[in-house]
C-alpha cells in the first residue's frame, strides 16, 4: 500500500513474512536504510510490517522488495483493504496456491504473493511462512528442512558405519547441502553491507569445521541449526497468535436493514447511520447503539468482561461482541476503520514503534557486540598458535565455537518477545498500551492521578435538586438549562437534559453554544445569552449572590455537584447533581496502596464535593482545577517519580500527555483516547492496578530474559575457549537460549494481571 506525501516522498507499507526475532528485523532495516531515497523505516516483528518513506526518483518499490527477498524473507504490498479492515494480509483466506502478484493491491492476491514470493523454497535458514500457518510443524517448510537435514545426517552415519573409508565424505556432503542456502543468504547480506549475521557466522563455522577435519560435527551443527529455527518459528508464531486473533473478532458480513428489507453486505462497507440486524448468537458487526430490542451482550471478546450485560435501546455496543439472547437492531455509530477492534489492532500495530528504553539499549549493544565477538574469536584463533606455538586445529575449532555461541539472537529477541506477549495479554482483557515505552513507564509508576467524573465515578450523575430563584419556575429553569446544554455529551449536561425530558419539559431553542473550559457553558437561548456554570464563576459574573452561594456550598458538602443557571445579571436558579463512585473504586485504591502507589484526585469540581468522594476512597485530592492546573500538578508530581494520569474528557488531554503514562477510560472522548498512552476498555478502576501489575511483571520477565541470554553466553563462551564444549554444544546453547527467552516471554500470555500476588 502506498500514499503520497508531496513534501517527503511516498509512504509505503508492506507485509514481510519470516521475521522470527529482533535480529531479523535489524537485518532488514539496515539493508533497506542503505538504499538511496529511503527514510523513516519502521519494522514490526509481531505484526510483520515494514513501513518507510520512499523517494521514487532515487529508488523504486521493486528495489526495496528485491533487497528484502535477497535476505530470504517474503514481502508483498500491504493491501489497502488491510488498512481499512485492519486485517493483515498474512491472515487472509486466499488459497495457498495463489500466484498472482497484483499491484492492484487486492488483499487476497497480496497474501498469495507473500506466500509465493517468500523465497523459502530451499533447505536452509527458512523463516516463518504465512502458507504454513495452521499446519503441524512437520508439514511446514521449516519442518521439512529439519526432516531433510536429519535424513542427510542419518544417511551419513549409515555410510560411515558400512564404509568408514568414505564416511567422512558423506558428512561433508551432508554439511555442504545443508549449509548452501545459508551461505547464499550470508553472501547476499554481505553484499548489502552486513557481514555480521547469524548466516555468516554459521557458514564460517561449518566450512571452517570441514577444513579442520570435523565434518561430523559440522553436519550435526547444520542439523541443530535447522531444529533451532523450527523452535524459533513456532515460538514466534505463538507470540503472534493473540494479535492475529483480534482480526477475527469482527464478522466479515452484516445484515443491513434498508427499505424494509434485509441484505447481507460486507461489514467493512457499513457507514455511520445505517441500521443492521444482529440475530441471537451473532457477533455485532460494528460499533453502534441499540435502536430496538433488549438482549444480553457478551463483551468478553473485546473487553474481557466475563459476564454478559443486558443492554437495550440507547445502549452502546462494540464490534465483535456477541448477542446472546434476542434479535437487536443496531444503528452504526463508527465506520469499520474507527471501531473498537480497529483501534485495538491499530494500537498493537503501532506499539512496536514506541520501543522501550531497555529495548533501544539492547539494540545499540548488539550492534557492537557482534563485531566484538568476531574480533575475540579471531584473537582466539591467532594468538595461541602464533604467540605460544599451540596447535592450529585446536584453536581454530575453539574460535569457530566462539563464533556460534556469540550470536546475539537470544539477546535481541529478549525484549520484543516479552513486550508483544504483554501487549497481547493486556488487549485480551481490555487493557491497551501503546508499546514497550509505555509498559516500561507503567512499571515505574509511583503516583496515580485520577480525574473524578467518569473515571472514579460512573460519569452519569442524576439531578437531585432543582432550586428556582425569584419568579422563575422549576420548569422555566430546566427549559433554559436544557437549551444551553442541548447537543452536549458532558455527563452533567446529559443529567440536565434527562431530567428535563423526564419532566416533559422541552428545551428552549438555542444556538452558538460555547464551552468555558473548566467553568461551564454559554449559549444564546431565545434572544439572549444564558449560562450554566460553576457557582464560583456565577458569583463573579452576577449569576448568583452570596446567599445563593451558601446554598450551593451546602449541596457540595453533601457530595453533590451544583451548577448555577443565569442570564445577564439575572440569577435563575441552582441545579444539584450527584455522581456516585464506581463500585470497584475503593478496591482499586486499596490495591494501589498495597503496591506502594499513591493515589490522588485531580478535579475541576469544588473542594467539598471532591472531599466527599476522596474521603470515602481514602485518597488525597486537589479541586477547582482548570486544565492548565492539572497540567502543572502532573508536572510537579513527575519531578518526584513516575506518574500515571487517568482521565476521560477533553480537558484531561493536556495532563494525559504530560504524565509519564496517560490512561484514558474506554468510555472517554476520542480526544482523550488518541492523546493517551493507554486505555481501559472495561471502565473498571481495578484495571489500573492490574495494568501496573502487568507492566511490572513484563519488565521482570525482560530482566529474566536478558539474564538467561547473557548468562548462557557467558558460561559457554568460557567453556568454548577452554575447550570443554564444542561446536554442536555451541549451536545448541545459541538456539537454546533463543527458544528459552521466547518461551519465557510466552508465559506472559497466561498471566492474569487481575490476580493479586
Amino acid at each position: 500500500m502506498t500514499t503520497t506525501d508531496p513534501n517527503s516522498g511516498t509512504a509505503c507499507d508492506w507485509t514481510v513474512s519470516g521475521m522470527d526475532c529482533g535480529s531479523c528485523a535489524t537485518k532488514i532495516k539496515d539493508a533497506v536504510t542503505r538504499l538511496p531515497g529511503v527514510s523513516g523505516v519502521e519494522i514490526g516483528i509481531m505484526t510483520e510490517r515494514l513501513r518507510l518513506t520512499l523517494d521514487e526518483t532515487q529508488t523504486d518499490r521493486d528495489k526495496v522488495e528485491k533487497v528484502v527477498k535477497l535476505l530470504g524473507y517474503g514481502i508483498a504490498p500491504r493491501a489497502a483493504g488491510a488498512k481499512k479492515d485492519f486485517v493483515m494480509p498474512a491472515m487472509s483466506d486466499a488459497p495457498a496456491d495463489g500466484h498472482d502478484h497484483d499491484h492492484d493491491h487486492d488483499r487476497n492476491d497480496a497474501a498469495a504473493a507473500a506466500r509465493d514470493d517468500s523465497g523459502h523454497g530451499s533447505p536452509g535458514h527458512v523463516h516463518d511462512d504465512p502458507a504454513d500457518r495452521g499446519k503441524r510443524w512437520y508439514q511446514t517448510r521449516k519442518g521439512k528442512l529439519v526432516i531433510f537435514t536429519a535424513i542427510l545426517l542419518g544417511v551419513a552415519w549409515i555410510i560411515e558405519l558400512l564404509a568408514p573409508q568414505v564416511g567422512k565424505w558423506a558428512f561433508v556432503a551432508a554439511c555442504l547441502i545443508g549449509v548452501a542456502p545459508v551461505a547464499k543468504r550470508a553472501f547476499a547480506a554481505l553484499r548489502l553491507g552486513q557481514p555480521f549475521t547469524i548466516e555468516s557466522l554459521m557458514t564460517v563455522a561449518a566450512i571452517g569445521a570441514l577444513f579442520i577435519d570435523a565434518a561430523e560435527e559440522a553436519a550435526l551443527v547444520v542439523f541443530l541449526f535447522a531444529v533451532g529455527e523450527v523452535l524459533e518459528g513456532v515460538a514466534a508464531g505463538k507470540a503472534r497468535d493473540g494479535i492475529r486473533a483480534l482480526a477475527d473478532l469482527v464478522p466479515k458480513t452484516a445484515l443491513l436493514l434498508a427499505n424494509g428489507t434485509t441484505q447481507e453486505v460486507p461489514a467493512s462497507s457499513l457507514a455511520v447511520g445505517q441500521m443492521v440486524l444482529v440475530r441471537p448468537g451473532d457477533r455485532i458487526p460494528a460499533d453502534g447503539e441499540i435502536a430496538e430490542g433488549t438482549s444480553g451482550v457478551d463483551d468478553s471478546p473485546v473487553t474481557g468482561e466475563s459476564v454478559p450485560v443486558t443492554k437495550g435501546p440507547g445502549d452502546p455496543v462494540f464490534a465483535g461482541s456477541i448477542n446472546t439472547e434476542a434479535a437487536l437492531r443496531v444503528t452504526v455509530t463508527k465506520a469499520a476503520e474507527d471501531n473498537t477492534i480497529a483501534r485495538i489492532i491499530r494500537l498493537v500495530e503501532e506499539a512496536e514503534v514506541a520501543r522501550a528504553p531497555t529495548e533501544r539499549f539492547i539494540d545499540r549493544f548488539s550492534r557492537w557486540y557482534m563485531p566484538a565477538i568476531v574480533t575475540v574469536a579471531a584473537l582466539v584463533v591467532l594468538v595461541p598458535p602464533l604467540a605460544f606455538g599451540q596447535p592450529w586445529d585446536t584453536w581454530i575449532y575453539r574460535g569457530l565455537a566462539l563464533l556460534l555461541i556469540g550470536c546475539p539472537c537470544a539477546l535481541v529477541i529478549s525484549v520484543p518477545a516479552s513486550i508483544a506477549s504483554a501487549l497481547s495479554t493486556g488487549a485480551r482483557r481490555g487493557m491497551l498500551m501503546k508499546g514497550g515505552a509505555v509498559i516500561e513507564a507503567a512499571a515505574n509508576v509511583s503516583r496515580v492521578a485520577f480525574d473524578k467524573t467518569g473515571t472514579l465515578t460512573h460519569g452519569r450523575p442524576v439531578v437531585t435538586d432543582v432550586v428556582a430563584f425569584g419568579a422563575t419556575t422549576e420548569a422555566e429553569l430546566l427549559a433554559v438549562a436544557a437549551g444551553v446544554e442541548t447537543g452536549s455529551s458532558h455527563p452533567l449536561a446529559v443529567a440536565i437534559l434527562t431530567k428535563a425530558d423526564e419532566a416533559g419539559i422541552e428545551a428552549l431553542p438555542s444556538r452558538d453554544a460555547k464551552a468555558l473550559l473548566g467553568k461551564g457553558v454559554i449559549a444564546t437561548v431565545g434572544d439572549a445569552s444564558a449560562w450554566v456554570t460553576s457557582p464560583r464563576y456565577a458569583l463573579e459574573n452576577g449569576g448568583i449572590d452570596q446567599s445563593d452561594l451558601q446554598l450551593a456550598t451546602a449541596f457540595e458538602e453533601d457530595g453533590k455537584t451544583a451548577v448555577a443557571v443565569f442570564r445577564e445579571k439575572t440569577p435563575l436558579g441552582l441545579i444539584a447533581m450527584r455522581d456516585e463512585p464506581r463500585q470497584d473504586a475503593a478496591e482499586a485504591i486499596r490495591q494501589l496502596t498495597e503496591m506502594g502507589v499513591t493515589s490522588v484526585i485531580l478535579t475541576g469540581d469544588n473542594p467539598r464535593t471532591a472531599a466527599a468522594i476522596a474521603g470515602g476512597l481514602g485518597m488525597e485530592f486537589r479541586a477547582d482545577m482548570m486544565p492548565e492546573d492539572k497540567l502543572t500538578a502532573i508536572r510537579e508530581m513527575g519531578e518526584q517519580g513516575g506518574v500515571m494520569m487517568i482521565g476521560d474528557g477533553i480537558n484531561d488531554a493536556p495532563a494525559l500527555k504530560q504524565a509519564s503514562i496517560g490512561v484514558a477510560m474506554g468510555s472517554g472522548t476520542d480526544v482523550a483516547l488518541e492523546t493517551a498512552d493507554a486505555a481501559i476498555l472495561r471502565d473498571r478502576v481495578t484495571d489500573i492496578p492490574a495494568q501496573i501489575r502487568l507492566a511490572r511483571t513484563a519488565m521482570g520477565n525482560i530482566r529474566q530474559n536478558i539474564t538467561i541470554a547473557l548468562g548462557l553466553k557467558a558460561v559457554f563462551l568460557v567453556t568454548s575457549v577452554l575447550g570443554i564444549t564444542g561446536l554442536w554444544i555451541a549451536i545448541m546453547a545459541d538456539t537454546g537460549a533463543t527458544v528459552l527467552v521466547t518461551l519465557n516471554a510466552l508465559r506472559l500470555l497466561r498471566f492474569n494481571p487481575e490476580r493479586e500476588a
